[in-house]
């Protein structure tokens, strides 16, 4: 361009004056980084050699987006309603900008309460769920809620009626859900939807002897190539872990439930890479025994299992109610009703939980509260473990409690998931849910 680089525009009757090094920050898929894209016709006017170009939007937004071109920080004026800039950022093309300055890479010993979202549907929220994308989905009885990332809410998805059970992101813009099948009802299953639209794209099938079953789909997990997994059961005792081709959505395998392994109850599936098998937990209060398994699908054996089937019971005995493989692949993290944490080893099998009681320092039951059960999760070589109203967050290779999220209000947390470099909370009063984000680091 002309004039030294430089490049003038005027934005709603607002002039901005500008470098292409500095456009040239936007991308070439933006509008603005297009400018500097010879192959791209488009008149300029201005006096003294510099490229001039009149943009008819918002100037206070354009000085935002421009100024954050310029030094990688987003710095919103008080009076600068957020979701106008954002809507400013995709007429740019700027939009992925924003959501990288808005918030840093996952950190949870750095998270801060960012938004907290009422509930828009009657009854509690049964599961929260992180979209790649920054986006989320709450499920409400046979109803799920979709977010995007700037926390408008999208179309829900319907179910008519029957009770969702789990969902999972395939990716940020397809939502797999999974539902109970009603009594004398052909419905339930699992299906795909867009999350844009909340339009079906795909209902998956189960077929025994080859003849196509109604079932009821539990919990869901996928591998990291081409497999889809369901914890299923059918009316005539058709029991297990059904497989489906992620690609055509066609049933690949299905697990059959052996004696002594609760398949098609499971509460929670998750892939290991590394194994490559499917960790399958059925846990206390849903069953009254607890079960955790490892499937290998090539050998079509349970390859390591627990339970505390056979154990005296009583009612101070420790019952399992959520369990987590670890991200090494070494252990599986249980939690129990006194929110005590405990290890599985996966590389022995014989021997129990080796529990540890150092969660009980963050215990707050409020008396008189509603409680609801621990959940786990794990990422980037972090456990957390939501207890009562608050998440604690354990690091290092002893899991020792580093950090606390909480906030003053809003309930016990029933779910809470991570994904899109946010942490999300779904409390038990009025269906709130809490984001919470790691500040960008500063620009030095």
């Amino acid at each position: 361009m002309a004039g030294g680089g430089r490049v003038r525009f005027n934005v709603g009757g607002q002039v901005f004056e500008t470098t292409t090094t500095t456009l040239a920050n936007a991308g070439r898929d933006s509008m603005l980084g297009a400018l500097l894209d010879s192959s791209w016709n488009v008149s300029s006017s201005g006096g003294g050699g510099v490229a001039e170009y009149f943009v008819d939007r918002n100037p206070a937004c354009f000085a935002v987006l421009l100024d954050l071109l310029r030094t990688g920080s987003l710095h919103v004026p008080p009076h600068l309603p957020e979701k106008l800039l954002y809507r400013e950022a995709l007429y740019y093309g700027l939009l992925d900008h924003v959501r990288a300055a808005r918030w840093g890479a996952f950190d949870g010993d750095r998270l801060r309460l960012a938004a907290s979202v009422p509930g828009r549907a009657p009854g509690d929220g049964t599961a929260i769920r992180a979209a790649p994308d920054g986006g989320c989905c709450v499920a409400h009885g046979g109803a799920v809620r979709v977010y995007n990332w700037m926390l408008d809410e999208r179309r829900p998805v319907s179910l008519d009626h029957s009770q969702v059970n789990d969902a999972a992101y395939l990716d940020a813009g397809t939502l797999l859900i999974a539902a109970r099948e009603r009594l004398g009802k052909c419905d339930g299953g699992m299906a795909a939807f867009s999350a844009v639209s909340g339009e079906l794209r795909h209902r998956f099938r189960v077929a025994h002897d080859r003849q196509v079953k109604s079932f009821t789909a539990g919990a869901l997990a996928y591998d990291q190539d081409s497999s889809l997994f369901a914890s299923c059961k059918g009316r005539l005792n058709e029991y297990g872990i059904g497989v489906w081709d992620r690609a055509t959505g066609e049933q690949a395998d299905f697990f059959y439930e052996p004696p002594g392994c609760a398949l098609g109850d499971a509460d929670k599936l998750q892939w290991l890479d590394a194994t490559n098998a499917l960790m399958v937990a059925t846990l206390f209060p849903k069953a009254d025994n607890c079960f955790i398994g490892l499937l290998d699908f090539r050998a079509k054996n349970v390859a390591w299992s627990w339970s505390d089937a056979g154990a005296a019971a009583s009612l101070d005995d420790k019952r399992v109610l959520h369990a987590i493989a670890m991200e090494d692949e070494r252990s599986v993290c249980v939690i129990n009703q006194y929110d005590d944490l405990g290890f599985l080893d996966l590389r022995s099998g014989a021997g129990g939980v080796r529990w540890s009681s150092r969660s009980k320092l963050m215990n707050r039951k409020v008396p008189g509260e509603e409680s609801c059960y621990p959940k786990l999760a794990t990422h980037g070589g972090q456990l957390f473990s939501s207890m009562n109203d608050s998440i604690s967050v354990f690091s290092g290779p002893e899991y020792v409690l580093t950090s606390t999220l909480r906030r003053s209000h809003g309930g016990a947390i029933c779910d809470f998931s991570i994904g899109g470099d946010r942490l999300f909370a779904l409390h038990n009063e009025e269906n709130v849910f809490d984001v919470w984000e790691t500040p960008p680091p500063p620009i030095i």
